[in-house]
């Protein structure tokens, strides 16, 4: 019998459900023993569900390739052959929170990659080297569900990966206002250029809803819990744009910074490398051994050179220097279904099992 924890997969058959399946092949801890997808696709085996749709550059893990596609509405049935669930659905947001709190309610913990749950209250949104205390927020949740297992934690949007750790590490210094660009592939739009040719050779200069996020998240994830909810810090003023770009994987920013403290570069490079977090210092599994790295070309970081930096876990972030307005201007580059979405899902999960909120049931 299998020690490790069983897991389940909530919109298995979509982009960033294959990314899941893929991460915790051979995965110390967990293992995939359920895949709920929508109706159309209940009943089959999974590797029929995404035949001729299969989007990773690695194969389909053996393991999953027979396992019975459940439909992800039947929540009781799919909660009782899992210990927890990762949700990656493809639904409206409303319908998000729904499903999702109805397994937590079923005393399955729920970790997402969904924003639907980013911005209620008692739901902590963690990247794990950040706010890992955040997840302290869990027992008011669960006293708000009715429930002494199962509760809801999300990781945030995939964009602000690539500036808000650089941000975070500088705190000491104060940041006050951000202005950042965001350069962003086109699998965080769950495509590739197979399914996608008129992104080859193209820019669009709108992401639905992207701005918001980006501007917003990074407060909350610098918030305080107060009286049982996660309060947003308001000492940052932050406005972004977001921009599509042809690139498969890989996010990049381009951001302006000012300090209340003035630092120096080599104040802020030295933040940079120093910088890490619990699941550094617990050696979670797929935690990064360098959470940050700086990089001293003028041409770097670069999607085609940097993107998998520490198996995609890690960040990239190059070219500080003075500006003519602001303190100083960075590049920044994440990858955005690794770290941004499922990687970073599965980070929260480790972390969320060795601070004991995740057990078998």
């Amino acid at each position: 019998m299998s020690e490790k924890l069983k897991v389940g997969i909530l919109g298995g058959t979509g982009m960033v459900g294959q990314r899941f399946i893929s991460l915790l092949e051979n995965h110390p801890w967990f293992e995939v023993t359920a895949i709920a997808a929508s109706p159309r696709s209940a009943g089959k085996k999974y590797e029929e569900c995404v035949a001729g749709r299969w989007k990773m550059d690695t194969p389909m893990p053996e393991a999953v390739k027979g396992i019975i596609v459940s439909n992800v509405n039947e929540v009781e049935k799919v909660a009782s052959e899992v210990d927890f669930v990762f949700s990656a659905v493809d639904m409206s947001k409303d319908e998000i929170r729904a499903i999702e709190e109805a397994y937590a309610k079923t005393e399955t913990p729920v970790v997402s990659n969904n924003s639907a749950h980013r911005w209620t209250p008692d739901v902590p949104m963690v990247v794990p080297e950040i706010n890992p205390g955040h997840m302290d927020v869990i027992p008011f949740q669960r006293k708000r569900l009715g429930t002494t297992r199962g509760f809801v934690a999300v990781k945030p949007n995939c964009s602000i990966q690539s500036y808000a750790p650089a941000l975070t590490a500088w705190m000491p210094f104060e940041p006050t206002q951000v202005v950042a660009t965001t350069y962003q592939a086109i699998s965080g739009a769950g495509k590739t250029f197979a399914d996608w040719p008129e992104m080859e050779g193209n820019v669009i200069p709108f992401i639905s809803g992207e701005e918001e996020k980006s501007e917003r998240e990074p407060l909350r994830i610098w918030g305080k819990i107060e009286n049982g909810v996660i309060v947003p810090a308001d000492n940052v003023q932050i406005t972004c744009q977001c921009i599509r770009v042809p690139v498969l994987n890989g996010h990049t920013a381009a951001a302006f910074v000012n300090f209340a403290k003035k630092p120096t570069k080599d104040q802020l490079i030295e933040a940079l490398l120093n910088f890490s977090g619990e699941p550094q210092k617990l050696q979670l599994p797929s935690a990064p051994k360098q959470f940050i790295q700086y990089m001293t070309d003028d041409d770097r970081p670069q999607v085609r050179l940097d993107v998998d930096y520490e198996r995609g876990m890690g960040v990239s972030i190059g070219r500080i220097r003075e500006d003519s307005l602001f303190d100083y201007k960075f590049v920044g580059l994440s990858h955005n279904t690794v770290r941004g979405a499922a990687g970073g899902a599965v980070l929260c999960a480790e972390l969320l099992k060795a601070k004991g909120y995740i057990e078998k049931k």
